[in-house]
C-alpha cells in the first residue's frame, strides 16, 4: 500500500483516532446510552428525528476500547518513555501523493507489552525548515498496537512524531468522572432585588445544570432550587433557591469553581500526558510524482463536502486544504466577500477570536460599544459603506465565563430560531470546551435541538450559508481533556453530516500545527481558517 497514489481518504465522522468495532456484550461499549426508562421511540432523539439506525451510527463513531479492569496502578498504564513507533518498509524516497503507514507499540511503566487499546494518541509529520505539517490517522488495533496512516503532500523532507496524549487507563478515569461528576465545574447565579426600607438586597448561589440526575444531586431535592427550563429546547437550568430572595430575581451568571474529585491514583494516571513516544527519527525524502494525476483539489467549495483525513496540510505556514479549492485573503478580497453581508458568530472564545480577526483585519468595521461584558457580548462591528455588520455572542449556560447578564445568554437554537435568513445571511457556530464535563447525551441534545433549528432555516431560506466550526484541541486535564472534545467533535459532525452544511474542521489545524499547544490558537492558525471559512462564502 506505501506505494500506491493516493488522494486523501475520505471522511467518515469517526476521523482522528477511528475505532476497529469489536462484538461485544459489555455495557461500556455503549457510551451514550438512551436512557433506561424510555424506549427509543418516546426518546428525544427520536422526537428530534434522529432514527434507530442514526443513533446507533452515533454510538459506534463514539466507542472507545477501555481496559478490562478498573483503574490500575500507573505502573501498569501505558508508558511514554518505553512506548515505541517503527516506520514500515521504509524507502529511500517517496514520492508526493504516496501514503507512509507507522507501526506504534503501547508499553507499560514495567517495559512491558500492553495488550488491549483505548490509548489517545495524536501523529503528524513534520518539517521544521519548511514549516510544514500534516496530520496522521491513529487506528487502534486492540491489541496493544495502532497504525498510523500518513499522506505525504508535499516535495521535501518530513519527520515522523507520535505524542501519547492519554493512556487507555487514564481515559477510562476520563469517562468515569464525565459520566458521573458532572458538578465538578459549578457556577454562580447572582440574585438581585428590592429590600426594606428602599436598600438592595444580594444573593449568590450555586448553579449548573439539571439532567437526569447529573449536575447538583448533592443539593438534595424538593424545595432546594429554582429552576429555568427553556419553553423551546426544554432544557432546565437550576440554581439553589436564595434564602431572602425570589426564583424571579436572577440577574447575573458567573463561574464558579472547581471540585478535583479525583483520587490519587487517578491523579497519577493523568499527569502522564501530552509526551511524544519515541520512534525512528529517519528523515523522509519526498520526490515530485510522476504520476499524471494530480493530488491538488480543484472541487468549488459547496455545503455538504466530507471531510477526508487529513484535510489539509501546512507548508511555509500557509494551509491547503484537501476539502475544496480555497484561496487566501487579504484585506481588499475580504472587504469584497463580506460586502453586503450579515454574519453571525455563536459560541466560545474561540469563536469570539474570529470576531477579533476581521476587526483587525478589515480597518472599515468599526465595533460599537454595547456596554457589555466582553468575554460574553453580544459583540458587533458595522461597516456602513460596505454594508457588512459583524455579531458574536457566546452560546447559552453552561458557560465558564466572568460575571455577566443572564438576558444577553442565549441558546444558539433560539437565536437561529429568531433569523430570518437568506443570501446575505452567515451563521457560524461552534460548541465544545465548555460541555466537556457533562454526560453525553446532554450535548447530543443540545445539538440536536440547534440541527432542527437549521433545517428550519434552510427550508424557509435554503440560500442561508450555514458553517460550522469543529473543536480546537489544546486541554489535557479532567476537566477538558482533548478526548472530551473529541468525543463531542464526532457528535457535532454525525448530527450535521446529513444537513448540507460547511464543516471547516480545525482540529486537525490545531493538532498538527508546530505553535505551542493552546486552546486559543495563534494569529497563523486563525488567518489560516479565515481563509477557507471566507472561501466557503466566496468560493470564486
Amino acid at each position: 500500500m506505501c506505494s500506491e497514489k493516493k488522494k486523501p481518504s475520505p471522511d467518515s465522522f469517526l476521523c482522528q483516532h477511528n475505532a476497529i468495532l469489536h462484538n461485544s456484550t459489555k455495557t461500556t461499549d455503549s457510551v451514550l446510552r438512551i436512557r433506561s426508562e424510555e424506549p427509543f421511540t418516546s426518546s428525544f432523539y427520536s422526537e428530534l428525528g434522529i432514527s434507530l439506525d442514526k443513533y446507533s451510527n452515533l454510538q459506534q463513531a463514539l466507542y472507545w476500547a477501555e481496559p478490562n479492569r478498573s483503574v490500575t496502578p500507573v505502573s501498569l498504564s501505558t508508558s511514554p518513555a518505553h512506548s515505541t513507533f517503527i516506520i514500515q518498509d521504509l524507502r529511500e524516497s517517496y514520492q508526493r501523493g504516496e501514503e507512509l503507514f507507522v507501526i506504534v507499540h503501547a508499553r507499560d511503566f514495567n517495559n512491558r507489552p500492553k495488550y488491549y487499546g483505548g490509548d489517545f494518541f495524536q501523529a503528524k509529520l513534520f518539517s521544521s525548515a519548511t514549516k510544514a505539517s500534516v496530520f496522521g490517522e491513529v487506528v487502534d488495533l486492540h491489541n496493544g498496537s495502532y497504525s498510523v496512516r500518513f499522506f505525504l503532500p508535499w516535495v521535501g523532507e518530513a519527520q515522523v512524531a507520535v505524542r501519547l496524549i492519554h493512556s487507555s487507563e487514564a481515559v477510562q478515569v476520563l469517562r468515569r468522572h464525565r459520566d458521573t461528576d458532572a458538578d465538578r465545574v459549578f457556577f454562580n447565579g447572582y440574585y438581585e432585588g428590592p429590600g426594606p426600607n428602599g436598600t438592595r438586597l444580594s444573593e449568590v448561589v450555586k448553579c449548573n445544570v439539571k439532567w437526569d440526575k447529573n449536575g447538583l444531586e448533592s443539593m438534595g431535592t424538593g424545595e432546594c432550587c429554582c429552576e429555568y427550563t427553556d419553553s423551546r429546547n426544554g432544557e432546565t437550568w437550576r440554581c439553589q433557591r436564595p434564602k431572602s430572595l425570589p426564583c424571579s430575581a436572577p440577574m447575573y451568571h458567573s463561574m464558579g469553581g472547581y471540585i478535583n474529585c479525583l483520587t490519587k491514583e487517578e491523579n497519577m494516571l493523568l499527569n502522564q500526558t501530552n509526551n511524544y513516544i519515541n520512534g525512528e527519527k529517519n528523515i523522509i525524502k519526498i520526490l515530485p510524482s510522476n504520476a499524471s494525476e494530480s493530488t491538488d483539489v480543484n472541487e468549488k467549495c459547496r455545503p455538504g463536502l466530507p471531510t477526508p483525513i487529513p484535510a489539509g496540510f501546512y507548508l511555509n505556514d500557509v494551509w491547503t486544504s484537501f476539502v475544496c479549492s480555497t484561496r487566501h485573503f487579504t484585506m481588499q478580497t475580504t472587504t469584497r466577500c463580506l460586502k453586503d453581508k450579515h454574519v453571525y458568530m455563536m459560541g466560545d472564545s474561540t469563536m469570539r477570536q474570529w470576531f477579533e480577526f476581521f476587526v483587525k483585519a478589515v480597518p472599515t468595521l468599526k465595533q460599537m460599544n454595547l456596554h457589555v461584558e466582553y468575554q460574553t457580548g453580544p459583540l458587533i462591528a458595522v461597516d456602513v459603506e460596505n454594508n457588512i455588520d459583524l455579531h458574536w455572542r457566546a452560546h447559552g449556560v453552561p458557560l465558564r465565563c466572568r460575571k455577566t447578564s443572564v438576558a444577553n445568554l442565549h441558546y444558539i437554537s433560539n437565536e437561529i430560531d429568531d433569523l430570518a435568513g437568506g443570501p446575505h445571511t452567515v451563521i457560524v457556530f461552534n460548541l465544545g470546551p465548555h460541555f466537556t464535563t457533562y454526560p453525553l447525551d446532554f450535548f447530543t441534545h443540545r445539538v440536536l435541538w440547534i440541527r432542527k433549528a437549521i433545517l428550519a432555516l434552510l427550508q424557509r431560506a435554503p440560500e442561508t450559508i450555514i458553517v460550522i466550526k469543529t473543536v480546537n484541541t489544546g486541554y489535557k486535564d479532567v476537566f477538558g481533556s482533548d478526548w472530551y472534545s473529541l468525543q463531542l467533535d464526532r457528535i457535532l459532525r454525525w448530527a450535521f453530516q446529513d444537513v448540507g452544511v460547511y464543516i471547516l474542521d480545525v482540529w486537525q489545524m490545531t493538532a498538527c500545527h508546530y505553535s505551542k499547544e493552546n486552546i486559543h490558537p495563534g494569529p497563523v492558525v486563525i488567518k489560516n481558517e479565515m481563509d477557507i471559512f471566507l472561501s466557503f462564502i466566496c468560493p470564486e
